[in-house]
């Protein structure tokens, strides 16, 4: 993919850690420069109080071989995300590429809480972090990318529309949340398709973010340990994986077949080609429905 990209302009917003840094960090690979937003930096952090920064993913990114520039930016502050897209119109007159994967609700959604039970202040704040940002994303950058034609959205979720459609996802406001953005991406292609863009909703596999391998007590390098513990564990994958299916779609000239559809980074590498940094093609969303959800002894590596 090195090359392929080359003068393209992309924003990744929400790209501080997990999925938003893996897709900078691929897009970059690939050639093209990339703007990176979120509220942790190196000088203050986000409440998830974490040390991962926006400005460690643009370092990461130029590494990669593209550009990275971070932005630090509050995407519930309309004025802030109006700033940054005047800015990337300054500096580069397009934008290529804008992928929605603000979320900030980690800690904010209980696992099988009832609504009624739920923290209503924390479950109304998860909604406005995983919904209201790209929504306010979406109104000032999307004139932008519609100047040129070919342009991308990636609405990031967790989820397909089709597993999510049958299955209950953690909790009322985590379950609305994900099925919210996958509407999104239903609506935007509606809207952006006669006028010559793309947009999808893209979901990773179980990922292996900082977080996740953080809870399991492992590194990437000894990810494989916490299998003892979560044997469908072995289904995981990097952020690296769905970062090189955003940038397999974004190089794909006949990018417009996928316009309104709900996609997965499995599904993507069977059609693209591409692995994880392993080699491997981890199949999720088939591993969970046909093993894991139907009680099955995990077997991963057939789905890998």
């Amino acid at each position: 993919m090195a090359g392929v990209l080359d003068g393209r302009i992309a924003l990744v917003a929400g790209a501080t850690r997990g999925a938003g840094r893996g897709i900078a960090v691929e897009l970059g690979a690939a050639g093209a420069t990339v703007y990176v937003t979120g509220r942790s930096t190196r000088r203050q952090r986000s409440e998830y109080d974490r040390p991962e920064t926006v400005e460690d993913t643009a370092d990461l990114v130029t590494a990669a071989g593209g550009t990275g520039i971070a932005v630090p930016t509050d995407h519930l502050v309309p004025a802030r995300v109006a700033a940054l897209v005047e800015r990337i119109d300054a500096e580069q007159g397009r934008l290529d590429v804008l992928v929605n994967d603000i979320w900030g609700g980690e800690n904010l959604f209980g696992w099988n809480v009832p609504v009624w039970e739920h923290d209503l202040d924390d479950g109304l704040r998860l909604l406005r972090l995983a919904v209201e940002t790209h929504a306010v994303t979406s109104h000032h950058a999307l004139p932008l990318l519609l100047r040129h034609p070919g342009g991308l959205v990636v609405e990031m979720t967790d989820g397909t529309a089709e597993y999510n459609g049958a299955t209950y996802r953690n909790s009322f406001f985590y379950d609305l949340a994900k099925s919210s953005v996958l509407r999104m991406a239903f609506s935007l292609g509606h809207e952006l398709g006669p006028r010559g863009a793309t947009a999808v909703a893209l979901t990773p596999g179980w990922m292996r973010s900082e977080m996740m391998l953080e809870h399991f007590g492992v590194t990437e390098e000894t990810w494989r340990d916490a299998v003892a513990r979560e044997p469908h564990f072995g289904i995981s994958e990097t952020p690296h994986y769905v970062g090189r299916a955003v940038a397999a779609l974004a190089a794909d000239p006949a990018l417009a077949r996928w316009n309104g559809r709900s996609l997965s980074s499995g599904q993507l590498a069977r059609e693209y080609g591409f692995t994880d940094l392993d080699g491997s093609r981890p199949d999720c969303w088939r591993y969970l429905v046909e093993v894991q959800d139907a009680g099955l002894p995990a077997a991963p590596e057939a789905y890998r």
